[in-house]
C-alpha cells in the first residue's frame, strides 16, 4: 500500500532553509572562515555551568510544571521589568520554552487557523513565513528595504486594512536578524498605536534584546502594547547558550493559558537542568552580556569599516551581531552566485541575502560571532576578492 502522499502537504509549501543549505554546500571546503550562523562563540558563563552540574548532582532531573519553575518565571518576570520596564504575573502570564523557536511555534500554533493570516516585515528570519505556512495561515511579507528596513506605521495599517478580518498577527524583530536594526522608542511607540485600533496580536521577538549599541537600548512594544503583545525572548544569544535550548513567552493571563495548551502538546516542558542553569544566568548572571556585547561592538566596527571601504553599502547595525550589507555593482544581482564564489575562490563564508526572502537579495549578511582574527583574516580575503572581480 502507497502511503507516501498522506502527510501535511502544507510542508509542500516549505524548504529546507537557504542559510542552512549554504552553509552545508561550503562547509567542505579547505581552511573556510565561517561568518554564518548566528552563534556566540563564547562560552557559557562559568556560574551558570555550574548551577546545571549542581542540579545533576542533586538529582533534579524528573518533569517541572508544564510552563516551568515557579522560580525561574518569577526570575524572567524581575529580568524583564528591570531590563525592559515589562510587567507580567510569573504565576499566569509566562511560559518556559525549549529555545525562542519554540515559543515561536507554541505561539503560531495557538493563534492561527486555516487561511489566517500574518503580516512581516521583511527581509526577515525565515522560520516564522515557514511556521506559518505550516500551520495552515498565509505569510504576507512587507517590504522595508526603502524604509531603512523599519516598518513604518503607514505601510502597516494600509497592510493591515488591506488582510481585513483574515490578519491575527503581526511580527516585529528587534534586535533585527539579518540586519542588525533598532527600532527606536518613537518607532515602537507609532507601530503600537496603529496596532491598538485593530483586534490582532504582535509577535515581538526580542531574543537579540541585549545586544544593543545604542544609547537608548532596547525598548519593547510589550510596554506599550501589554494586551496584544506576546514577547519571545531566550537565552541563548545573552548568556550564549544556544545548545541549552532555553526560551520564554510573555502574553496576557487569557492568551496564555491557551499558549500553554499548544506548548505541552509539542514538549510537555523545558529541559529541567536547563531551567536551573537559566535560573542562575537570570538571578546572578543579568549583566552577563555586558563583556560581551562590548566585544562585538568591536568586531562590528572592524567590518563597517572593512565593507564601506570595499564599496558596500552598509545598514547602521545597531544590534544583534550581524553586518547587512548592499553588494556593490552588478554582482548584486544575484546574492547568492557571489558569496558561493567567494567560498570557492578565497574560503570565506557569508550568508547570501536572498535567503532572507526576496526583499534581501542583493545583500550579504555576516555574523561578527567570531573571533577578531577570524574577521580580519576574513576582510583581508574579501578585499582580495573584490580587487580581483573587478
Amino acid at each position: 500500500m502507497d502511503v507516501s502522499q498522506r502527510y501535511n502537504h502544507n510542508l509542500d509549501k516549505l524548504e529546507i532553509s537557504l542559510i542552512r543549505q549554504f552553509d552545508q554546500s561550503i562547509s567542505g571546503i579547505p581552511g573556510m572562515l565561517r561568518m554564518t550562523l548566528g552563534e556566540p562563540d563564547f562560552p557559557t558563563p562559568q556560574h551558570v555551568k555550574e548551577a546545571a552540574k549542581r542540579a545533576i548532582d542533586e538529582d533534579k532531573s524528573y518533569y517541572t510544571g508544564m510552563a516551568g519553575l515557579l522560580e525561574l518565571r518569577q526570575a524572567a518576570a524581575n529580568f524583564v521589568k528591570e531590563k525592559y520596564n515589562l510587567t507580567y504575573d510569573p504565576e499566569s502570564e509566562i511560559l518556559t520554552t525549549i529555545g525562542a523557536t519554540e515559543a515561536i511555534s507554541a505561539s503560531l500554533a495557538a493563534i492561527l487557523e486555516p487561511g489566517d493570516s500574518v503580516l512581516f516585515p521583511g527581509p526577515g528570519f525565515p522560520i516564522y513565513e515557514a511556521l506559518t505556512k505550516m500551520y495552515g495561515g498565509d505569510f504576507i511579507e512587507l517590504d522595508t528595504s526603502k524604509t531603512d528596513f523599519v516598518l513604518s506605521p503607514e505601510a502597516l495599517e494600509e497592510a493591515i486594512i488591506a488582510q481585513g478580518d483574515k490578519l491575527k498577527v503581526v511580527v516585529l524583530n528587534s534586535p533585527a536578524n539579518p540586519t542588525g536594526v533598532v527600532y527606536t522608542r518613537e518607532q515602537i511607540k507609532a507601530l503600537a498605536a496603529v496596532i491598538r485600533k485593530y483586534p490582532i496580536y504582535v509577535i515581538s521577538d526580542e531574543v537579540y534584546s541585549e545586544i544593543t549599541y545604542t544609547e537608548e537600548g532596547h525598548v519593547s512594544i510589550g510596554e506599550y502594547l501589554p494586551e496584544q503583545t506576546i514577547v519571545i525572548n531566550g537565552l541563548s544569544k545573552s548568556h550564549a547558550m544556544t545548545g541549552w535550548r532555553l526560551g520564554f513567552i510573555f502574553a496576557n493571563k487569557i492568551l496564555c493559558a491557551q499558549l500553554v495548551k499548544s506548548h505541552q502538546y509539542l514538549v510537555t516542558s523545558a529541559t529541567t537542568i536547563t531551567q536551573y542553569a537559566a535560573l542562575e544566568a537570570l538571578t546572578n548572571g543579568k549583566d552577563d552580556a555586558l563583556p560581551m556585547r562590548d566585544e562585538y561592538r568591536k568586531r562590528r566596527d572592524v567590518i563597517a569599516t572593512a565593507l564601506t571601504e570595499l564599496g558596500f553599502d552598509v545598514v547602521s547595525p545597531d544590534g544583534a551581531f550581524y553586518i547587512w550589507a548592499k553588494i556593490p555593482g552588478e554582482a548584486g544581482k544575484d546574492s547568492y552566485a557571489f558569496l558561493e564564489k567567494l567560498a570557492h575562490e578565497k574560503a570565506v563564508a557569508l550568508i547570501p541575502g536572498i535567503a532572507f526572502g526576496p526583499y534581501g537579495e542583493g545583500y550579504l549578511r555576516i555574523s561578527y560571532a567570531a573571533s577578531m582574527a577570524v574577521i580580519q583574516e576574513a576582510m583581508k580575503r574579501l578585499k582580495e576578492f573584490m580587487t580581483s572581480n573587478d
